[in-house]
């Protein structure tokens, strides 16, 4: 079993340009994920992939993702699946330990969990941790069920929602892990890279959790923003535009028993397949037509 670890990246911010090589606590933001990834059991250096895209404006991601000791693929510059599917081909890996770019604290014990539990369950197509603060989860992948997502997939700009793909479409099988521990939750902690005041607040934790343990977990994080608070008013009012614009862009279709289905979202919030949603609808209010179609030839006999 070859395992590997992916980590998309784009500089091409709307947001935050070139942010993975923005600073924090002096080093750019992409080393401090690498740090983490490294950190794994399941890896080293040379089997941390950067997957980037072929675009002139990621050319400086190279030299300080490679200096660095970890691996660089560059693919499509919008569909992230093909670029995870053709880094897997390129360097063998039967599974993937995958983080977000966006995300460089992401908790290295979870990482190695969700891989524990990958690997206990040869059935499992992918494993999840949820319930962290928001940038802290990764993910556990087969190659087999990037494989597969990718024959399935219609739409080809995916690098939004990309994981729905796997999780809320019935192609694969997995699971979710919840925190172990109630000092690893944090409701309203954003702890993800997108925009001007989230590199701010990421100095600033990283200050304040560098106190507590200078290899700081999950643990230390939610420990240093507990007793600082202060620290969420940095970023925190970015939450409901950070949620809507990925609602926005949500818009991936897909194949499945010969049906092209279209993830999207509902009232709540919720992930739901809409093409499912619209012919459940479609089926109801043909009900509802025939039953007052039945009531009137009830009273024309009359």
């Amino acid at each position: 079993m070859r395992i590997g670890a992916l980590i998309p990246i784009r500089l091409a911010s709307e947001r935050l340009p070139g942010k993975q090589l923005l600073t924090i606590a002096g080093r750019p933001a992409v080393h401090h994920l690498l740090d983490r990834m490294f950190a794994s059991r399941y890896l080293t250096p040379e089997r941390v992939v950067v997957c980037t895209t072929e675009e002139r404006s990621d050319d400086a991601l190279v030299p300080v993702v490679e200096s660095y000791g970890a691996r660089v693929f560059r693919g499509s510059r919008d569909d992230i699946i093909d670029r995870f599917h053709r880094a897997t081909e390129r360097y063998g890996f039967d599974a993937v330990l995958q983080a977000d770019g966006d995300d460089p604290f992401t908790d290295t014990g979870y990482m190695d969990f969700c891989m524990d539990q990958l690997l206990a369950d040869e059935q499992l197509d992918l494993c999840r941790c949820e319930g962290l603060p928001l940038g802290l989860n990764s993910k556990a992948i087969r190659a087999r069920a990037i494989r597969r997502v990718r024959e399935h997939r219609i739409t080809e700009k995916n690098d939004h929602g990309f994981i729905l793909l796997f999780t809320e479409t019935g192609l694969c099988k997995t699971a979710t892990l919840s925190p172990v521990a109630p000092a690893h939750r944090h409701a309203t902690a954003r702890i993800t890279l997108d925009y001007a005041d989230d590199l701010a607040f990421f100095n600033e934790l990283h200050a304040a959790a560098s106190r507590l343990s200078p290899r700081f977990t999950v643990a230390e994080i939610v420990a240093a923003l507990r007793a600082n608070p202060a620290l969420l008013d940095i970023n925190a009012h970015l939450n409901e535009a950070y949620q809507q614009r990925s609602e926005a862009l949500l818009d991936l279709k897909y194949r499945r028993a010969g049906r092209v289905h279209t993830l999207g979202v509902d009232d709540g919030r919720r992930f739901i397949d809409l093409r499912t949603t619209i012919v459940r609808g479609k089926a109801k209010a043909v009900a509802r037509r025939a039953a007052a179609s039945g009531r009137r030839r009830k009273r024309s006999r009359k």
